[in-house]
């Protein structure tokens, strides 16, 4: 394999192949990371475009003295920093093909969107001795969401600290603070993800065999097994879509709408 630093010289001199050479391997993971700070494909599809876009542009002042994996991070931030800042988000183009209920309220979530298991890096991304979140669960809608609900700042430093592992002065380095920053704004933001799951769970340990039949019955249409599975206050929310149902006769009446459009 060619040096990094033989094919910076490359990239650096213009050579497109090159800096191909330095970013490809870390495409994946920077979508992921653009994706778990924004909570949108298509705002990651943005952003990692105007990451290679700055780091082409930005390669005559790369150093090297961090390695290309954390500059990259470090532009990959900034910009989700910036889109988070200013609201500049992609509208979500996404419609129901049936008439759904009136639904019982409105998520403001509305750029929300799960991320498709087949686009995750098939390499094992490297996470740090400090992340306290693995790399699935923090890819989970749920955890997303909850990312969301925090200020830009506490977003980046939970994922570049708390997810992705790296430590505080490199955290520090990475979004021009010092470490003391750092500290304050993983800690404020660990405790809100902390707090926001356990509100999420009635308590005890999903029951796997519920969870199977519930697949089940909703792969199969079969609305009378998912609502004999439901407890009273179930609710059912469908991102990047608005809606949300709450309690068992709105979540039924949506589903056999839902059924009815599929037969």
């Amino acid at each position: 394999m060619e040096p990094v630093g033989t094919t910076l010289d490359a990239a650096r001199a213009g050579d497109e192949d090159a800096f191909a050479a330095l970013t490809g391997p870390h495409l994946r993971e920077l979508h992921v990371h653009c994706y778990r700070m924004l909570g949108s494909l298509d705002d990651a599809d943005d952003a990692l475009q105007d990451v290679l876009l700055a780091a082409w542009r930005g390669l005559p002042a790369f150093a090297g003295r961090a390695s290309v994996r954390t500059w990259l991070y470090t532009i990959a931030t900034h910009r989700c920093l910036n889109v988070l800042r200013t609201g500049r988000r992609r509208p979500a183009e996404v419609a129901l093909p049936f008439d759904a209920p009136p639904p019982d309220a409105l998520d403001d979530l509305t750029t929300l969107q799960p991320y498709p298991d087949a686009w995750l890096p098939t390499a094992p991304v490297a996470h740090g001795p400090d992340a306290r979140w693995d790399a699935a669960e923090s890819i989970e809608l749920a955890f997303v969401a909850a990312l969301q609900a925090l200020p830009p700042r506490q977003v980046a430093a939970v994922v570049l600290a708390d997810v992705l592992g790296f430590d505080v002065a490199e955290c520090a380095a990475m979004l021009d603070v010092t470490p003391t920053v750092v500290q304050g704004l993983r800690q404020r933001g660990r405790a809100s993800l902390v707090a926001a799951r356990a509100s999420s769970r009635t308590g005890g340990d999903v029951d796997v065999a519920v969870a199977r039949r519930f697949a089940r019955a909703l792969e199969a249409g079969d609305v009378d097994g998912v609502v004999a599975l439901l407890t009273d206050d179930a609710w059912l929310a469908m991102p990047p879509l608005p809606h949300v149902y709450r309690g068992r006769e709105s979540v039924a009446a949506f589903l056999r709408a839902a059924a009815g459009w599929r037969t």
